[in-house]
């Protein structure tokens, strides 16, 4: 494959993977780089719009990280931005981010991917919407994995709306219904907590017990309270981790909500502050999984069955990759076979920038990411000869540490992860 700073590359996306997959890029002498972006501006899933499309954040959004642990390792958020910023303050932190290291020039906005396909000397030939056809020596995917929904399947039909968590966009439109909220993910607990304010009545359904942590800590928000405590054993930082847990909640059951069933750290937690309020204050009616529907009423695997007007089905998002045949590459089912969730044995010259859920935020890691592939590119950073055996030991601790999901199969512990991300750094070079 050809390497060095005269080789053309192709990222695809301009949310907060491909901006900063870009900025590395050009950092280190590569200028042949073109970012393909089928919206108008950067920030993919952090730009609001009331229309439905790429982006699934709603009006009321926060980021759930800290703003501590959520930045780009070289450009600190501004000073006045709180402890969690809202969709409004990311948009302008990515947006300056990229015209700070002269990204924007490299950006084709409006400018959709419709077909990647490799090409026998690993080169690839990039097939966009508008009929062009381009050349390319490496392709960077970062075109994110929260937007392709996955919506539940459940005997029998619903009458009332169904919709998806990544068409909610404001609560008005629940004035005065009956709203059931499916999922326990932190999507689904925002929007539960915000269809609430206006709903006639709000019930959330999970189909299994989850850990959810208060935003603040001891003062501070967990992430950063985490961050501390992060040299202790795996063993013994659980036991420290579900100590605090049951400490400032006193555990599910106090709400009406199952018993996790599963470890603290074998899935990463719901950070939220008001849904257990919400629940005591009696605004939120926590609810079993769903057995089937009938017509507007719903049918719970307790028994209890209950009208509603709405769902809302925060079920998470498949893993899609629309312009590669699903022939030569498909992640929406089964396991992730790549190396430090970034690089395929098979293809020297394909690199996914952003393809974790890690317990913490994804933007720091895909910055990491960058700049692993950016050393890549140049020959300064050689995969190991043994790539495929660490590529299955990396898919057998993900099955061993984590929840048995499809939204876990890209699940990494922050820490840890960057701290592998960065001991395969070379030694840096002054270009």
């Amino acid at each position: 494959m050809k390497t060095g700073q005269d080789v053309r590359v192709c990222v695809i996306g301009a949310g907060p993977s491909g901006i900063t997959a870009a900025k590395h890029l050009l950092q280190v002498g590569i200028k042949n780089v073109v970012v393909y972006e089928k919206n108008d501006q950067v920030g993919g899933n952090w730009v609001y719009s009331e229309e439905v499309g790429h982006s699934s954040v709603y009006e009321t959004a926060h980021i759930i990280s800290s703003k501590a642990l959520s930045q780009y390792h070289d450009y600190p958020m501004p000073d006045d931005y709180p402890d969690y910023p809202s969709h409004k303050l990311l948009k302008a932190y990515f947006q300056s981010y990229a015209e700070h290291f002269g990204v924007i020039p490299y950006i084709q906005f409006n400018t959709e991917v419709k077909h990647c396909e490799e090409l026998p000397d690993k080169t690839w030939r990039v097939t966009l919407a508008d009929g062009r056809v381009e050349l390319f020596d490496h392709l960077l995917v970062a075109n994110g994995h929260h937007w392709n929904p996955q919506l539940p399947s459940y005997e029998g039909t619903f009458t009332g709306e169904l919709t998806h968590s990544h068409s909610y966009r404001t609560n008005l439109p629940y004035q005065g219904k009956r709203v059931l909220v499916i999922g326990g993910g932190n999507s689904a607990c925002d929007i539960a907590v915000d269809v609430a304010r206006h709903a006639a009545f709000t019930a959330i359904s999970w189909r299994r017990g989850y850990y959810v942590i208060p935003k603040i800590v001891f003062g501070s928000p967990p992430d950063v309270v985490n961050a501390r405590f992060v040299w202790l054993p795996r063993w013994l930082r659980k036991r420290a981790l579900y100590a605090t847990w049951w400490l400032v909640t006193g555990g599910n059951r106090r709400y009406g909500l199952p018993k996790p069933d599963h470890d603290i750290l074998e899935s990463h937690p719901v950070t939220n502050s008001d849904l257990l309020t919400r629940i005591r204050h009696g605004d939120i009616h926590p609810r079993p999984d769903v057995r089937r529907f009938e017509g507007k009423r719903v049918h719970f695997v307790d028994g209890r069955s209950e009208e509603y007007d709405a769902i809302i089905a925060a079920t998470g998002y498949k893993i899609t990759f629309p312009f590669f045949d699903k022939s030569f590459i498909d992640f929406s089912e089964g396991d992730v076979p790549l190396y430090l969730r970034v690089f395929h044995p098979d293809h020297p010259t394909l690199y996914f920038i952003g393809l974790v859920q890690p317990q913490g935020c994804i933007w720091p890691l895909s910055d990491t990411q960058s700049e692993l592939v950016a050393q890549h590119i140049l020959g300064r950073y050689v995969l190991p000869s043994d790539v495929r055996e660490r590529v299955r030991a990396e898919v057998e601790t993900i099955r061993k540490h984590y929840v048995r999901a499809a939204r876990h199969t890209v699940e990494v512990e922050y820490h840890s992860y960057l701290k592998a991300l960065r001991q395969e750094l070379p030694q840096k070079v002054v270009v």
